[in-house]
């Protein structure tokens, strides 16, 4: 038998580090090669690290939160004579078993992957049996808290120190949530974009009576004029939105563009690559529909709602999830009167999408009962003046509330 050990590759776009979410084994554990072993974040994406070999798995090298450097270790296993690794390096070893002992007497326990729940008893307390060590069997006296209480994160459901004191801190009714992998980023990212970034609010509202006439209609066919499929995909504004802003950026390139801080220059893009701001499980993803101008309407929608689903799922690879040059965000049914979105940098603007009500406006000097929604925009002041925001804004609501001019 041989040790091979595992170094975290690149994963990619000059990554150097990488964050621990989850491992997909314990120490102990058997392994396939290609078989899922831990899920790492770096600064684009969550990805999903398989294991190089087939093997049992004799140590793991950090913990949920943990950041790893690229080529550093990042797990060991125990392999046959004849297997040839993927990835890593053979160490040799002429007795497994005792080399085995000793790097068990000299090498750190490697937590299991599972994020500790306070008070949520210990699955081996139940056969009767809780392991941990004197040390920390004294701090739980210490500290009043029943082991049986406990959930280990260590080897095996092996109690340690930080479980004590995850359980002493949390107290009964609270749960800890470490911020880690999508989660910290996107706090990091937020917090940058707010820090550095002096942003500008402008907010309009837009009648789309129209619009909203002209979607109901094409979603009434399938898009050659035969009634549509019962369960068929339908129009939301989203798409008319993202078609009207390529058409009006033409004219302000100032607006879809981005800031590179470290050449201090900006980047004005001669396409437009629409970021989609996308609720998932993990948090706010944005993937990116490129190139937007060369869709029709039927097929922006649907590449709209195809990078939206991978996001959502997971599925989405890297080059779905960066490059846009301007964001497009909306809570839907949710969007409220107004709201005040954050910058996706290095973007210097991003527009907002409020809900869609009917409301009684006055119209040629009568009341009228109309469907009005708000644009609510945010714009980095240091590139984009207030007039040009102001006058892209205009520009698009003057397109959405005469839909037919997207498509002229």
């Amino acid at each position: 038998m041989k040790r091979h050990s595992m170094r975290l590759p690149d994963l990619g776009e000059g990554t150097v580090s990488a964050e621990v979410i989850a491992w997909k084994v314990a120490p102990g554990d058997h392994i396939k090669e290609d078989a899922p072993l831990v899920e790492m974040s770096t600064e684009k994406a969550v990805v999903e690290v398989p294991s190089p070999v087939s093997g049992r798995v004799i140590s793991l090298n950090g913990q949920p939160g943990d950041v790893i450097a690229v080529g550093a270790e990042l797990a060991v296993f125990e392999v046959d004579d004849g297997a040839t690794p993927s990835v890593g390096t053979i160490i040799e070893s002429k007795d497994t078993h005792s080399a085995s002992q000793a790097r068990a007497a000299t090498a750190p326990t490697a937590p299991k992957p599972a994020i500790p729940k306070p008070q949520t008893p210990n699955t081996t307390a139940l056969s009767g049996r809780v392991m941990a060590s004197p040390a920390t069997r004294r701090r739980a006296f210490e500290a009043g808290i029943d082991l049986a209480m406990v959930r280990g994160s260590g080897p095996q459901g092996r109690i340690l120190a930080l479980d004590i004191e995850r359980a002493r801190t949390a107290g009964p009714g609270i749960t800890e949530i470490p911020v880690i992998g999508v989660r910290r980023l996107i706090a990091q990212r937020m917090a940058e974009a707010k820090r550095v970034a002096p942003h500008f609010a402008y907010v309009e509202e837009v009648d789309v009576t129209l619009l909203e006439a002209l979607r109901e209609r094409l979603n009434a066919t399938d898009g050659s004029g035969a009634t549509r499929a019962p369960g068929a995909p339908s129009l939301t504004y989203l798409p008319f939105i993202v078609a009207a802003l390529a058409q009006v950026l033409k004219d302000f390139p100032q607006c879809n563009a981005h800031y590179d801080e470290k050449r201090n220059v900006i980047l004005r893009f001669a396409a437009v690559h629409a970021g989609i701001a996308t609720q998932t499980a993990d948090g706010l993803k944005v993937p990116v529909v490129r190139d937007v101008a060369k869709h029709d309407l039927q097929s922006l929608a649907a590449e709209i709602r195809r990078v939206s689903d991978a996001a959502r799922s997971g599925r989405a690879k890297r080059d779905e999830l960066v490059g846009s040059t301007i964001t497009v965000t909306s809570l839907g049914k949710l969007g409220g009167i107004v709201s005040t979105p954050i910058l996706n940098l290095p973007e210097v603007a991003i527009i907002g999408i409020n809900k869609a009500v009917e409301r009684v406006v006055a119209r040629d000097g009568a009341m009228t009962i109309r469907r009005m929604m708000n644009l609510s925009s945010s714009f980095d002041h240091r590139f984009v003046d207030g007039f040009d925001a102001a006058a892209m804004i205009q520009a698009l609501k003057e397109k959405l509330e005469h839909p037919a001019d997207i498509f002229g």
